[in-house]
């Protein structure tokens, strides 16, 4: 018989697995956090911290107190706290950061009352983060220079959120006394910004301009000699993660003093010239000489925005002999300017300067793409709005306006790939959904049409426009009651359409409601007073439903202000000749001597047909004016599908005979429907480029 020899583990290897997987666990749970996966972190922390129990109470039964683990105690409690805190669990944290706190055998933990303060902050309870603040530094050794900076500076940006601007300046004060940094100059100068003090923002933008970036000049990557291996190793290290923070670093510098100059300029000085001259004065005696001229362009964004164009543009050609970067911008800028005042000639002019300046500059190339698209050469603009995109694939401007090049060229697939990439990138742009759904309506395709068109009214669900069109394809589709459903939500918005009351109007009637009709008609009148077509559809809409006294005294009162109206004589007869009044020998005498004078000047023109061309295109004008029958001005706009039709009555020949198409005309209040390319000018660091606010396609649904 074989015997089987067992091994036992002893207690002390136990404990030691046991704090190996206690370790592991907080590894793991670091690890989690680093993911994104929060959830599983906080697991992971807490699993932690019941093993860690489990291992003091073992070892506290083999040994004595003296021979537990007090650092992984720590790393545990501190790990918990930091997941709690990360999943928003403030209660929780606070309460593990305590145990942590009060515990007298844990050697610095004092410092932890800063992350107590953080969530206290986190938690808007402004007072008692800056006691914890104050506590924690209070217990940090002033050997710890920068760790009594950083929550310092903390204390004043808890002392900006309470408006204690006084208190602020003396933390952020002290901070640029002791060891400058750039957050603490601009949070200085936001807090004099706050309180008014013009000499003490001046004081306080010199102090941001003074902090030392301590980053290497760009003249160490140049190549002393000609040595192949020396240069692939300056080649390695310009890109290198050293580099890289390098760069970052500057970028923020020169984004902090650009806002701070745009912040003060205005106030520190007469006029906001003055104080950007200012500026501009302090920032060239500085080591951010290039971003003088930075601010020279954000001097004339403001006058831009100011609406003071002229004082814009003669900013802005200050730099025409500027180095090729500068000139580009400006030139860029002006380009635009030009463009959305419609002097071409300029607007091209300053494009190909902008171009020859930077050729790499995909602003510019839209811009100059934008000149060639005013003049119809579509072709061309396609080509540099590509030439912009292989430049910088990130352009919209370029893409958007290849688009409607695509577009104007008839080239639909190709315009719905470009509106869809677009789409990927602008998830929610109004523009961009429009187009889609154009080009499908375009394609004859309108259930696509219909569902992006969808889309759009969740982005905007109060555009009239869009509405409209989407009752107009269920009209055409014959959805008679979706169609209504959007008309009447264009009408609510916007109850000034004339299209859109037409329809609304010829659906009531259509409906037999006649009576409901008759609001849409008065509006109508009310839109367009010297159209008498709807005044004779409101004074219908009476007779239809009944009410032919309302009926006649609207008659009459169109007569009154129409009184060569033959329609209205035509109804006024038949209605006092129904009701018995004696009036009707009046009104017949009327419409006999109009209807001779009407055949008189048919004869008239019929005889001068032999003669001019143009006379005779004059004496037909004449001729359709004074027959009552008022032509519509051809509307700007697209023009929708509904059409009111005069409606026989029952035994009226003289309203039968006359069944013809009422045209409603209207011209759009927002102006004529347009197609133009987005306009593109950038400049360096400067994120509200005014360019930016350019819209650049009118088709957008108003």
């Amino acid at each position: 018989m074989r015997a089987s020899v067992f091994q036992a583990i002893s207690p002390e290897e136990k404990i030691r697995q046991l704090e190996k997987k206690v370790n592991e666990l907080v590894e793991e749970s670091c690890i989690a956090n680093s993911c994104g996966d929060l959830k599983l972190a906080l697991e992971k922390a807490k699993d932690a911290g019941r093993k860690e129990r489990v291992l003091v109470r073992q070892r506290e039964q083999l040994t004595t107190p003296e021979n537990i683990n007090l650092d992984l105690t720590y790393s545990v409690l501190f790990n918990l706290a930091s997941q709690y805190s990360a999943n928003e669990m403030y209660a929780e944290a606070l309460n593990t950061y305590q145990v942590i706190v009060k515990n007298k055998m844990f050697s610095n933990s004092g410092r932890l009352k800063v992350n107590m303060g953080n969530i206290y902050l986190k938690q808007r309870n402004y007072s008692k983060a800056i006691k914890f603040y104050r506590m924690a530094l209070d217990q940090i050794p002033s050997v710890h220079k920068e760790m009594r900076i950083k929550i310092m500076q903390n204390i004043g940006v808890t002392f900006i959120k309470t408006g204690q601007y006084s208190d602020a300046i003396n933390s952020f004060e002290h901070i640029m006394s002791m060891a400058p940094n750039l957050k603490a100059g601009f949070n200085l100068i936001l807090s004099y910004f706050a309180i008014g003090d013009r000499e003490k923002m001046k004081k306080a933008f010199q102090k941001l301009i003074a902090v030392p970036l301590e980053i290497d000049d760009d003249d160490k990557y140049i190549s002393p000699t000609d040595d192949p291996h020396t240069n692939l190793v300056i080649e390695a290290i310009k890109n290198d993660h050293l580099r890289q923070m390098e760069r970052e670093r500057k970028a923020m510098a020169e984004k902090y003093i650009m806002t701070a100059a745009k912040l003060i300029a205005p106030v520190i000085e007469t006029s906001f010239a003055v104080g950007y001259d200012w500026c501009v004065e302090v920032v060239k005696a500085s080591q951010y000489v290039e971003l003088a001229n930075d601010l020279e362009i954000n001097k004339a964004i403001t006058y831009l925005r100011q609406k003071d164009f002229n004082q814009a543009v003669d900013t802005l050609k200050m730099f025409e002999k500027k180095d090729s970067r500068v000139k580009s911008a400006a030139a860029t800028n002006l380009s635009f300017l030009y463009y959305l005042e419609n002097e071409f000639a300029q607007a091209s002019s300053y494009a190909d300067l902008a171009v020859n300046s930077d050729r790499y500059n995909p602003s510019a190339l839209t811009n100059k793409g934008n000149t060639v698209f005013a003049n119809a050469d579509y072709e061309k603009a396609a080509e540099f709005y590509k030439e912009a995109l292989r430049n910088d694939s990130s352009c919209t401007e370029a893409l958007y306006n290849i688009g409607l090049t695509y577009k104007k060229l008839n080239r639909l697939d190709e315009a719905l790939e470009c509106f869809l990439k677009l789409h990927a990138i602008l998830r929610n742009s109004a523009q961009v959904l429009y187009q889609i759904a154009n080009i499908h309506e375009l394609m004859e395709d309108p259930n696509q049409a219909i569902e992006w068109l969808m889309q759009l009214i969740s982005v905007v669900p109060t555009d009239s426009k869009a509405l409209s069109k989407l009752g107009e394809l269920y009209d055409s589709e014959g959805d008679k009651s979706q169609a209504f459903q959007y008309y009447y939500e264009s009408y609510r918005y916007f109850p000034s359409n004339i299209e859109v009351i037409e329809w609304l109007g010829a659906y009531y009637i259509d409906t037999q409601f006649c009576e409901k009709a008759i609001q849409y008609f008065e509006r109508a009148s009310l839109i367009q007073p010297t159209q008498v077509k709807w005044q004779l559809m409101v004074a219908s809409c009476f007779r239809r439903s009944g009410n032919y006294q309302k009926a006649l005294d609207t008659y009459k009162d169109i007569h009154r202000k129409f009184p060569e109206n033959v329609d209205c004589l035509r109804f006024l007869v038949r209605l006092c000749t129904d009701i018995g009044l004696k009036e009707v020998q009046e009104y017949a005498t009327k419409l006999k001597r109009l209807e001779k004078m009407k055949e008189i000047r048919e004869q008239r023109i019929k005889s001068g047909r032999d003669g001019s061309g143009t006379s005779r295109g004059k004496r037909e004008g004449s001729a359709g004016s004074d027959s009552g029958q008022n032509s519509s001005a051809s509307s700007k706009g697209e023009r929708l599908s509904a059409k009111l039709r005069a409606l026989p009555g029952t035994n009226e020949p003289y309203e039968s005979s006359s069944n013809k198409e009422i045209d409603a005309s209207y011209v759009d209040p927002l102006g004529p429907q347009i197609e133009r390319p987005k306009t593109a000018a950038k400049k360096r660091i400067e994120e509200d480029d005014f360019a930016d606010e350019e819209l650049g396609d009118d088709l957008l649904p108003e």
